[in-house]
């Protein structure tokens, strides 16, 4: 394992050579990754380089010690600190940093009192970290937490929102058991609960079913879900709706009487896969609205209300969420893989029109997802294209599925293409921004975001990623730049010079001036009217 990373500041470069010579960095456990001579840079460095430990000096020009210890804390809060002070400002530190420094040394720094403090720092750190690994307590908070997870696993089961790989292998890590062949969903509703049901009175409600609902062969789940308490029902084999709706009916009369509840129940059809839960889930709520026409109090089954037809061929709102989860996001193979497991889908048993309307939806829903991305119709479909596909203008299902697949692809890399035309963009107008407000010595990270709302996070991550520099980096850039032009035309004075590129210190405006081009501003201006 690495060590820690250490940033060393003091503006003596005598004090961090023998600082840098005397401590045997790796045998204490740490690596020393860079250096500083003041506040202003050290900021700059620890933008890079992350440091675990930041040693620094109390004075230093430019940037003292305890603006850069509070700077630190807000841009790296775990960042552990070790501060350096003269006898003359010992107190005056120890006072006013208050801000968890773990040791303060008093100048002249000794090699052995230093690594004393490291060796107890590594221990103070090697202990948060092993606190951090304690798999004891992440599993304690799991299982606190488990009740949690298992309502959220129910509740994406009933929305549709799990794939097929997903459903046992969370089932098995929550320890529930969904062996069953089919299923079927139920919801019990309050009428007298009014819009805003305590959920104290569900609870005690879903217990009443659980103690009085009779084993008869079927699992069941309970949870609450959508102000309404669900039963997930599970059986062995064919479903027994009319066995189980029966014994619902006698537990939903039982607690009429004995708890003084209104109550129906509406019960959806089963299913034979767990991910058309969704289905049963929604056939059950609409078995719940015809309390509205047939009044509260009762047992209802969606299978009875609107018996089953043959639903045919359907674009399902599963399959749009996929399609365009592939094309937004997967890969080239994912949507090919997505495309042939709907065509195997749309294969057999269904009538020319069925088949019409189903790639009808499947193109509506690419024709949206362009508009969306500001993608040219014409650029993705073809000039050819209205909107529409007639199955007469293909010769098989196959050239059909090719004909889409061919779409999907071609929309997938235009929508690749806008999004990198839209960072590139973002970028564009982050630098016009800079150049406008570079002599503005308040400009920052967070004044540009606010301009170009967006967060400083994820605006960090894009221009690092588009420019290769970080923003204060650009930034510097700019500024010496346009300094270099200022000393170069005009016969300004370097201070007003340093105003008019954003830094209020002339002397900071001159050392950034010198590390950037290798030289003062003064022998700069020369050099150029010397001809050098």
């Amino acid at each position: 394992m690495d060590g820690y990373r250490i940033l060393l500041v003091d503006d003596e470069e005598e004090l961090r050579a023998g600082i840098r010579r005397k401590i045997d960095w790796e045998s204490l456990g740490f690596t020393l990754a860079g250096e500083a001579a003041n506040g202003e840079d050290a900021l700059e460095l620890a933008e890079q380089i992350m440091p675990d430990v930041v040693l620094t000096d109390i004075k230093m020009p430019f940037m003292d010690g305890l603006t850069l210890c509070r700077q630190l804390k807000q841009q790296l809060p775990a960042v552990r600190l070790i501060v350096f002070s003269g006898f003359d400002d010992f107190e005056y530190a120890r006072q006013a940093i208050g801000m968890n420094v773990f040791e303060y040394l008093l100048k002249p720094i000794m090699a052995s009192e230093l690594s004393q403090v490291l060796v107890r720092l590594r221990q103070d750190m090697d202990a948060q970290r092993a606190q951090r690994q304690d798999m004891e307590k992440l599993r304690r908070s799991y299982e606190e937490n488990l009740p949690v997870l298992r309502g959220l696993f129910y509740t994406r089961l009933l929305n549709g929102q799990l794939r097929p790989g997903q459903i046992q292998e969370r089932a098995a890590r929550y320890e529930i058991d969904l062996t069953g062949q089919s299923w079927a969903v139920a919801r019990v509703h309050a009428s007298n609960l009014g819009d805003d049901p305590d959920e104290l009175i569900l609870l005690s409600l879903q217990t009443f079913f659980q103690e009085n609902l009779a084993d008869k062969g079927w699992e069941s789940h309970w949870l609450l879900y959508d102000d309404d308490l669900i039963l997930l029902a599970g059986f062995p084999g064919p479903a027994a709706v009319y066995p189980l709706l029966r014994e619902l009916e006698r537990v939903r009369a039982l607690a009429e009487k004995l708890l003084g509840m209104r109550l129906t129940v509406g019960m959806g059809l089963p299913v034979n896969d767990l991910t058309q839960l969704g289905a049963s889930s929604r056939g059950a709520k609409s078995a719940l609205d015809y309390r509205v026409l047939l009044g509260p109090g009762r047992t209802l089954y969606i299978g009875e209300l609107e018996p089953r037809r043959d639903q045919g061929l359907t674009f399902t709102e599963e399959d749009e969420r996929r399609l365009v989860n592939a094309v937004k996001l997967g890969t080239p193979e994912k949507v090919r893989r997505f495309l042939d497991q709907l065509m195997q889908s749309s294969r057999g048993g269904v009538s020319l029109n069925q088949f019409q309307c189903f790639f009808l939806e499947l193109v509506a829903c690419l024709v949206r997802l362009a508009r969306e991305g500001e993608v040219s119709l014409e650029e993705a479909f073809g000039p050819d294209f209205h909107g529409t596909i007639q199955l007469a203008d293909f010769s098989s299902p196959e050239e059909l599925g090719r004909w889409v697949e061919e779409r999907c692809l071609r929309l997938q890399e235009l929508l690749r293409r806008q999004r990198s035309y839209a960072t590139s963009h973002t970028v564009d107008k982050a630098r016009e921004f800079i150049a406008q407000n570079y002599a503005n010595c308040d400009l920052s990270v967070e004044m540009l975001c606010d301009h170009l709302h967006l967060s400083p996070a994820y605006f960090s991550t894009l221009f690092k990623r588009e420019t290769g520099m970080s923003f204060t980096a650009y930034v510097t850039k700019v500024r010496m730049e346009a300094a270099a032009v200022l000393l170069r035309d005009t016969e300004e004075k370097t201070y007003l010079i340093a105003g008019q590129t954003g830094y209020q210190d002339p002397n900071y405006f001159s050392y950034v001036f010198k590390r950037h081009f290798g030289t003062s501003p003064s022998r700069y201006r020369a050099d150029l009217q010397s001809g050098g």
